[in-house]
């Protein structure tokens, strides 16, 4: 068999072939195991605010003491948490696993119209939601099934500080549109109330499901990912094992700038860093990138993980090359591709070999990863990680030989159960053996590396968050004024790509500016298009489908 792992050969030093996932029943079991052996480390770090692990253990107990036995909530139920990087996510998300709970992660950018499609869906019963996103909840919660609001300021856990911030944001930055939501309870009374009530007693195993992930998917309509209890423990533990003894018990600082909602920085910084005693740094703004420069010079750091447009922002933020470097081992980069000039950059500046990771959201995410002592940017993705299985395949469903190019097929403990409550996507992308079909084109070399060659499909990638054209096309269509639509990813140099918009009109008055608006009201910032070109007429094949290839090539050739 191993000749058909050629990878193995080229495993880190120490990185077993295969993890054992028996040695715990839940991520609860993980989490709980990080409070007892750290009790006194620092585990979250925001706005000048530490808690150890023994805090987040108390908070996050009294949090599911309040859904369990306040709420009535019970084993499988599903919450919303709606929220950037606060120290109230950690407590809302391990208080919900510890109660059993299903977490539904909510990008709290969302419009109106995409909340209430994943709230519905997820069949939600509770939500957490920051104060600044408040508002877009009242807009449909009334068409959901959520009974239970939780409300709460950034500033809420950051003592008297926290109100002076609160403060500053409502009424001075007026960063909180109003909101009337008369039925929520405060964050902190929630805490309080659980605080009378016991940690429940939940039975879990591998096959519960922890978390519903939402993804565009190609089909365009976001599908919740069901990751297990077994998904999120392999993946930690495969991670874990990869990472070995590169990464400290208890020394090291992460730098959690990817939302924890994503899934990305769920697993590799909320989980993986939480099992090793970790400190999560939390960045709630990463876009403010002086600020962020600002935090990264208090906080000792060791590790950070982003996406491309993150490392290439820092790097062109003044005072980063300022920096002092000395302890930071670990730059993972992932999400979307990492660009060569930005990886060598990166590594001419920090002296830290930015190394590029590969997974999805319905692996949980990673797949493939490049070894940590890698000494230059190789342009792969890396080698598949233990307990992993990757291939390529052909268009007829056939393993490809080494060499080929081909679709990247995945399988292996961290493969989700399918998506929730539609067996006919699941059954579209994952096969009965277990393989799931990623929807990316690549190819592999005689070591076992991976090198991702396309996106399959017309997927656009804009930051590391995926776009499907189909939803941005189906939100364009409803304009009155607009005949035909077609979305496309273009280069570009801060994101990756942006979409465009290529559209025929209906109402030959039609201007782009009130096309750009409408989107605005309609679509979440990295979904909405940067450019919008009209055209008569739009390329089409023999059965009237739209040819977005063709629009893109045109693209490239006039690039070119």
């Amino acid at each position: 068999m191993t000749n058909e792992r050629p990878w193995l050969a080229h495993y880190p030093e120490g990185v077993p072939a295969q993890i054992d996932t028996s040695q715990y029943a839940s991520v609860a079991a993980v989490v709980e195991e990080a409070f007892e052996r750290f009790r006194q480390r620092p585990a979250f770090a925001n706005f000048g605010k530490t808690l150890s692990y023994g805090q987040v253990d108390e908070l996050s107990r009294q949090f599911a003491g309040y859904l369990t036995g306040v709420l009535k909530l019970t084993k499988g139920d599903r919450i919303a948490i709606m929220m950037p990087n606060v120290l109230q996510y950690p407590i809302a998300l391990f208080g919900a696993l510890r109660a059993g709970l299903v977490v539904v992660n909510t990008n709290p950018m969302y419009t109106a119209r995409e909340l209430r499609h994943q709230l519905e869906d997820a069949g939600a019963k509770a939500i957490v939601v920051l104060d600044n996103f408040a508002a877009t909840l009242q807009q449909v919660v009334e068409e959901t099934g959520v009974k239970h609001i939780i409300t709460t300021g950034i500033g809420d856990l950051l003592g008297a500080k926290g109100v002076l911030i609160n403060f500053a944001l409502k009424h001075v930055k007026k960063m909180v549109p109003a909101y009337h939501l008369p039925q929520a309870v405060r964050f902190n009374d929630a805490l309080s109330q659980g605080a009378s009530h016991p940690l429940p007693k939940v039975q879990l195993g591998h096959e519960d499901i922890a978390f519903l992930q939402y993804t565009g998917g190609t089909t365009g309509v976001a599908k919740g990912a069901m990751l297990s209890h077994g998904n999120m423990i392999a993946n930690m533990m495969q991670a874990g094992a990869w990472v070995g003894t590169n990464a400290k018990p208890g020394e090291e600082v992460v730098i959690t700038a990817l939302p924890l909602y994503h899934i990305f920085s769920l697993t590799a910084n909320g989980l993986v860093f939480i099992r090793l005693g970790g400190l999560n740094w939390l960045i709630t703004n990463p876009r403010d990138m002086p600020g962020f420069v600002k935090e990264l010079k208090e906080s000792n750091f060791t590790a950070l993980t982003g996406v491309n447009t993150l490392f290439n922002g820092l790097l062109n933020t003044p005072g980063f090359a300022e920096l002092d470097f000395s302890r930071l081992h670990l730059s993972l980069g992932g999400g979307m591709a990492v660009q060569r000039v930005v990886a060598e950059r990166w590594k001419k500046v920090t002296g830290c070999t930015l190394v590029e990771a590969y997974g999805l959201t319905e692996t949980s995410p990673a797949a493939c990863i490049n070894p940590l002592d890698l000494k230059d940017y190789n342009g792969s993705i890396g080698l598949p990680i233990p307990s992993t299985d990757v291939a390529i395949w052909s268009e007829e469903g056939q393993p490809l030989p080494q060499g080929e190019v081909g679709e990247l097929m995945v399988r292996g403990p961290q493969v989700m159960k399918g998506y929730w409550q539609r067996p006919d996507e699941t059954a579209k992308v994952l096969e009965p053996s277990g393989w799931l079909h990623t929807g990316d084109v690549a190819r592999m070399d005689e070591k076992g590396y991976f090198f991702i060659v396309d996106r399959k499909k017309d997927m656009i990638l804009v930051s590391g968050f995926n776009v499907y054209p189909n939803e941005v096309e189906d939100v364009v269509m409803q304009h009155p004024g607009v005949a035909e639509v077609a979305a496309v990813g273009v280069p570009d140099e801060h994101s990756g790509e942006v979409v465009k918009l290529f559209v025929v009109r209906k109402d030959p008055n039609l201007t782009v500016e009130e096309l750009k608006q409408f989107c605005h009201d309609n679509l979440t910032g990295y979904k909405r298009p940067k450019i919008i070109e009209f055209r008569d007429a739009l390329p089409k094949s023999n059965v009237g489908k739209i040819l977005r290839r063709e629009l893109r090539d045109e693209k490239k050739v006039a690039a070119g």
